[in-house]
C-alpha cells in the first residue's frame, strides 16, 4: 500500500531546505582535551576544500605553539585580526566585521567557547559564528568536550576544574557536520611530555593536575558518547518527519536564585535530550520575590538565560504555595517528569516535623516522575525560599500614633463592656480585633507583634485581679496570657499573608488586564501604524520606560527599519540618547539577525536600550528598544513585554495578510474587467479587420487600377497592418479562452516538420529583410498536437526574432529528438535577452520596454501566448543566450512515435 506524504512535514522540509539555502554551514572538529589534533585536522580540511577552488580564509587561529599546526597556515589566506586593548594588554579577536566584508565561501575560526574580550559586539566567540552562518558563510571551528554546557558539571567532578567558557547545547547539535578528532590517551600524554602541546613549564603543570590517565579516559568516553547521541538526535529527526514520530515526554524543572540551581538545570536538559522530549523551566514568583537582593536577581537572571541556552521554554506562574503551583502546571501542561534538587529538610526522629519540598510535591502529583538530583553544597533548590533583604524595623510617626489610637479605642471600648457587666472574653476578642486592625491598615508586620504584646500587657494591666498591677491572682491567667498573645500575632500574620496574596493577586489581574487591553486595542486598529503606536504606549504603561519603535518598510525590493519613533516616559530622557548611530545600528543588528541584544545581555551589551524584535516565528516586523538604567526587566515584566510583542506581531501579520487579500481581489477583479473587456473588442474587431484586409488584397491583384508606385505601397501597407490586426485580435481572443479556461486543445497525431513549414508561410512580409532557415529533425517525429494552436507558436516566435533583430540577422528554426522528447527552437543572431528580462519576458503584456506596452507593434501578447499553448500541451517554453550573441528561444513536448529516414 502507498504511503502518503504528510504535507505538514513536507512542508517543514521544503522551509528547511529554503533556509539551508541561504544559512552557510557549520562543521565543527570536536575533542575531549588540548592537543588531541582539532586545530590540525581543521587545517587539514581547509587545505582539501581550497584545492577543490573554494575561496578560504583563516579569520581568527589561536596562535598555537604547535609548529606542525602553524605550519599549515601556509597558503591560507589570513584575515587580519581585530586589535584591541583592555587594562593595558593587547589582545586580538576575530574581526567580525571584517569577515563579513570579505565574504569567503569558507572561513576558519579557532576555539569556539572563547569568551570575546570587551569591545567586541558579542560576548561569545559562538555568536559572532552565528552571524557569519546566517551571512551565507560555511565555517569550520573547535571545541573540547568540557566546554558543552550541559557536561560542564560532569567533567568538573572528573577533573577537579569548572570551565568558564562555555557553549550551548544547541550550537553543537545543531552543527552541519560534528568530526570527532580523537586520540588514545597514552599518545596524548606522550604528546604532552615531548612539548608538543605545551611549554616545559606548562606542561608540567597540565600533568600534575589535569591531564591524567584516568581523567582523559572519562573525558574520551564522554565525548563518544556526546557524538553517539548527535547521531541518534539526528536519526529521530529523519524518523519525525517521514512519519508521526512522537514520545510525549515532557521534562520539567523549576527555576530559583540558587547558586547550584544551574547544575539542575544541565542535568534536566541531558534527561529531556536523552528521552527526546519537551523541555520546560518553570518559575514561581512568591511574596519574597520583591524583596530579593541584588544578587539573588542576578543569579536568577543566570539561570533563565542558562535554561533558555540549553532549549528550554520558560513560564512564570505566581503563588506562595510552589508546591501546589507546580504541581498544577505540571497536569495542565502534560508534564511527565520533573526535576529537583535535594532538600535541607529532615525529619525529627519522632516522624513529625515539616514535610520536605519533594514530599509535599509527591503528595499532590503522586502521578509524575520525580528525580532528586544530589546536590553537593547540600542548598535546596528549586524551592528554596528566596532570600529577603532584612532591614532593621523602623518606626514611623504616622504608624506608630495609628497603632497607640487603636489600642487606646480597644481599652475604651473594653473599659465600657466591663461597667456593662461583659466578661473577659468579650474583652479579649476586643483586643484581639483591634490587633488584626492594626494588621490590615498598616504594612509594617513588627507594628501588629507590638500591638499583641500590648494588648496582652493592657489586659493584665486594666481588667485582672489584682488591677493596675502585672501579676495574676487566678493560677490559669498566664495561659489565658499566653493564648491571647498567639492568637494576637497569629491573626497578625494571617493578615499580613493576605496582603501579600492580595498584592500577587492584583499583579496577575493587571498583567491579564494589560494583555486583554492590549489585544482588543490592536485588533481595533485597521494600520500599521496604528497597531505601533498602541503597542508602544502599552509598555510604556506597563513598564514605565521610555520605549523607541523601529517599524519596516520596504525599499528596492528589500525590507529595513525606519525612523524611530519614541514614546517617552516619566522621567524623560534626551532623544540624542536614544537615537544615534551606535543605538540603530544595535536595532539594524536586532532586525536582521531576529535575535534579542543590547542593554543587559551579551551582544552589544553597551547600548542604552534592550533591543527586541518584533517577530512571528521567522518573520521580523520591527524592533523596540526599552531604556534601561541599570536593573534589567525581571520574570515578570520579561513575560508581560514578550507577550505584548507577540500579540503585536500576530496584529501585525493579519494586517499583512488582509491588505494582501484585498490586492489579491481588487487584482481578480481587474482581470476578470480586462479579459471581458478584450473579449468584446476582439469580437467586434474580427469582421471589419477581416474586411479591410481582404479588399486590400484585391486591390493589390488589380495592378492595373494603381499605375503610381506610391499607390501600390499605401495599399499594401494597408494589407499588412490589417493581417497584424488580425493576428492581434486572435491572440487576444486565445489568451482570454486560456485565461477563463475555455479553450478546447484539439488534439491529432501530426508530423512536426509539415507544421513548422506550413506556419513559416504565414510569417511576416519583413522576413524578407532576414536570413530564415529551417534545419529538420534527421527522424520523422509524430507529435499529439493542435496543429492550428502549435503553428500560431512558431509564427509568434519567429515574428519576434523577425521584430527584435537588425536587417540581415539569421533566424534559424530548427527541431531535434532528445530522448522521449521533441525540442523545437527559434534562433537568432541578433541582439539577445538581457537577463533582467528572462525572468518576466514570457508574462502578459511585458515587453522589451519591461513596462506595459503602448507601442503598435509591441503588445506583449505573443510569447505569453505561446506559453499558455506550451503549457497545455504539457511541455516548457524557455529562453536561453545564443553564442557569441543572440537569443534561443526553445519548446518541448513528448513524441508519439519516431521513424528513421529509409
Amino acid at each position: 500500500m502507498e504511503q502518503r506524504v504528510n504535507p505538514d512535514v513536507l512542508l517543514k522540509q521544503i522551509e528547511s531546505q529554503s533556509q539551508q539555502g541561504t544559512r552557510g554551514h557549520l562543521k565543527i572538529f570536536f575533542g575531549y582535551a588540548a592537543g588531541v589534533g582539532k586545530t590540525y585536522a581543521m587545517l587539514e580540511a581547509a587545505h582539501a576544500v581550497l584545492e577543490q577552488g573554494t575561496d578560504v580564509v583563516a579569520g581568527y587561529i589561536e596562535p598555537h605553539a604547535r609548529p606542525q599546526t602553524m605550519k599549515l597556515l601556509a597558503g591560507l589566506e589570513l584575515l587580519p585580526p581585530l586589535k584591541l586593548e583592555y587594562k593595558g594588554i593587547r589582545l586580538q579577536e576575530l574581526d567580525l566585521d571584517g569577515a563579513l566584508k570579505r565574504q569567503p565561501q569558507l572561513i576558519l575560526v579557532d576555539e569556539l567557547a572563547h569568551t570575546n574580550a570587551a569591545g567586541c559586539r558579542h560576548l561569545k566567540r559562538y555568536q559572532d559564528i552565528e552571524e557569519l552562518l546566517k551571512a551565507g558563510i560555511d565555517v569550520y571551528t573547535t571545541v573540547n568536550v568540557q566546554h558543552i554546557e550541559s557536561l560542564n558539571d560532569i567533567v568538573a567532578s572528573i577533573t577537579g576544574v569548572l570551565v568558564q567558557e562555555r557553549i550551548p547545547d544547541s550550537v553543537f547539535d545543531e552543527a552541519d557536520q560534528v568530526e570527532l578528532v580523537d586520540i588514545e590517551p597514552q599518545d596524548l600524554i606522550q604528546r604532552l611530555q615531548e612539548g608538543q602541546i605545551y611549554q616545559a613549564d606548562r606542561a608540567r603543570t597540565a600533568l600534575d593536575r589535569f591531564f591524567s590517565v584516568e581523567n582523559l579516559t572519562a573525558l574520551r568516553e564522554i565525548a563518544l558518547r556526546r557524538t553517539a547521541d548527535r547521531v541518534n538526535q539526528t536519526t529521530e529527526k529523519v524518523k519525525a518527519q517521514a512519519s508521526d514520530y512522537y514520545t510525549g515526554e515532557h521534562i520539567l524543572v523549576c527555576l530559583s536564585a540558587s547558586p547550584t540551581n544551574g547544575r539542575i538545570i544541565r542535568t534536566a536538559a541531558r534527561l529531556a535530550k536523552a528521552f527526546k522530549g519537551k523541555f520546560t523551566a518553570l518559575f514561581v514568583e512568591n511574596s519574597a520575590f520583591s524583596s530579593m537582593t541584588d544578587s539573588d536577581r542576578q543569579r536568577l537572571r543566570g539561570n533563565i538565560q542558562l535554561a533558555q541556552q540549553l532549549g528550554a521554554q520558560i513560564e512564570l506562574l505566581m503563588g506562595d504555595d510552589i508546591p501546589f503551583q507546580i504541581a498544577e502546571f505540571a497536569r495542565l501542561s502534560g508534564v511527565s517528569k520533573i526535576v529537583l534538587g535535594r532538600s535541607n529538610t529532615r525529619r525529627p526522629r519522632l516522624g513529625l516535623g515539616q514535610e520536605s519540598f519533594s514530599e509535599k510535591l509527591s503528595a499532590l502529583a503522586p502521578n509524575l516522575d520525580i528525580y532528586i538530583i544530589p546536590d553537593q553544597a547540600n542548598q535546596p533548590q528549586a524551592y528554596r525560599p528566596l532570600r529577603k533583604k532584612r532591614p532593621s524595623f523602623q518606626f514611623n510617626r504616622r504608624d506608630t500614633l495609628l497603632t497607640l489610637a487603636v489600642l487606646m479605642i480597644c481599652t475604651c471600648i473594653s473599659l465600657g463592656f466591663r461597667q456593662i457587666g461583659f466578661s473577659e472574653a468579650n474583652i479579649i476578642t476586643v483586643y484581639i480585633l483591634g490587633v488584626q486592625i492594626i494588621a490590615v491598615l498598616l504594612s509594617e508586620q513588627g507594628y501588629s507583634m507590638i500591638a499583641a504584646v500590648a494588648a496582652v500587657l493592657t489586659f493584665n494591666f486594666l481588667f485582672t485581679e489584682p488591677r493596675f498591677t502585672l501579676d495574676a491572682y487566678d493560677e490559669g491567667y498566664p495561659i489565658t496570657f499566653v493564648i491571647m498573645l498567639a492568637a494576637g500575632l497569629l491573626t497578625s500574620s494571617l493578615a499580613s499573608k493576605i496582603k501579600r496574596h492580595a498584592v500577587q493577586s492584583a499583579r496577575t489581574a493587571y498583567r491579564m488586564k494589560v494583555l486583554l487591553e492590549t489585544s482588543q486595542q490592536l485588533q481595533q486598529q485597521t494600520t500599521r501604524q496604528g497597531m505601533i503606536e498602541v503597542t508602544a504606549r502599552q509598555l510604556v504603561k506597563m513598564l514605565n520606560k521610555t520605549i523607541v519603535m523601529y517599524d519596516s518598510e520596504e525599499k528596492n525590493d528589500a525590507r529595513n527599519l525606519s525612523e524611530p519613533q519614541i514614546f517617552q516616559a516619566e522621567p524623560q530622557i534626551s532623544e540624542n540618547e536614544l537615537v544615534n548611530t551606535n543605538e540603530r545600528a544595535v536595532a539594524e543588528w536586532v532586525f536582521r539577525n531576529n535575535k534579542h541584544a543590547g542593554a543587559s545581555t551579551a551582544t552589544l551589551g553597551s547600548a542604552r536600550c534592550l533591543y527586541l524584535a518584533i517577530r512571528t516565528t521567522e518573520t521580523v516586523y520591527g524592533v523596540v528598544g526599552i531604556a534601561l538604567k541599570q536593573r534589567a526587566l525581571d520574570p515578570f515584566e520579561n513575560n508581560l513585554v514578550l507577550s505584548t510583542l507577540s500579540e503585536c506581531a500576530l496584529a501585525l501579520d493579519k494586517e499583512i495578510l488582509a491588505r494582501r487579500r484585498q490586492e489579491a481581489l481588487t487584482q481578480a477583479k481587474n482581470e476578470q474587467l480586462r479579459a471581458n473587456l478584450l473579449r468584446s473588442i476582439s469580437h467586434d474587431l474580427r469582421t471589419p479587420l477581416t474586411s479591410i484586409s481582404g479588399n486590400a488584397g484585391i486591390l493589390l491583384k488589380r495592378k492595373s487600377l494603381f499605375e503610381d508606385e506610391r499607390s501600390r505601397e499605401l495599399i499594401a501597407d494597408i494589407a499588412e497592418d490589417s493581417a497584424w490586426l488580425i493576428d492581434l485580435v486572435e491572440n487576444l481572443l486565445s489568451i482570454t479562452k486560456i485565461e477563463n479556461g475555455t479553450m478546447s486543445l484539439n488534439l491529432q497525431t501530426e508530423m512536426m516538420e509539415d507544421v513548422i513549414n506550413e506556419a513559416l508561410q504565414h510569417i511576416s512580409r519583413h522576413v524578407r529583410d532576414h536570413q530564415l532557415h529551417h534545419e529538420e529533425c534527421e527522424k520523422i517525429v509524430l507529435v499529439r498536437i493542435d496543429s492550428q494552436l502549435m503553428m500560431q507558436v512558431i509564427i509568434n516566435l519567429v515574428n519576434n526574432a523577425v521584430q527584435y533583430t537588425p536587417k540581415g540577422s539569421e533566424i534559424i528554426v530548427a527541431s531535434r529528438l532528445e530522448g522521449s522528447d521533441l525540442v523545437v527552437s527559434v534562433a537568432d543572431n541578433g541582439p539577445g535577452v538581457p537577463d533582467a528580462m528572462k525572468e518576466r519576458i514570457f508574462d502578459l503584456f511585458y515587453t522589451s520596454r519591461g513596462q506595459i506596452a503602448d507601442s503598435r507593434r509591441g503588445m506583449g501578447l505573443g510569447l505569453a501566448l505561446c506559453q499558455s499553448i506550451i503549457h497545455a500541451h504539457g511541455g516548457t517554453l524557455k529562453v536561453r543566450d545564443q553564442l557569441p550573441h543572440g537569443s534561443i528561444f526553445e519548446f518541448r513536448i513528448k513524441a508519439e512515435e519516431v521513424h528513421a529516414y529509409e
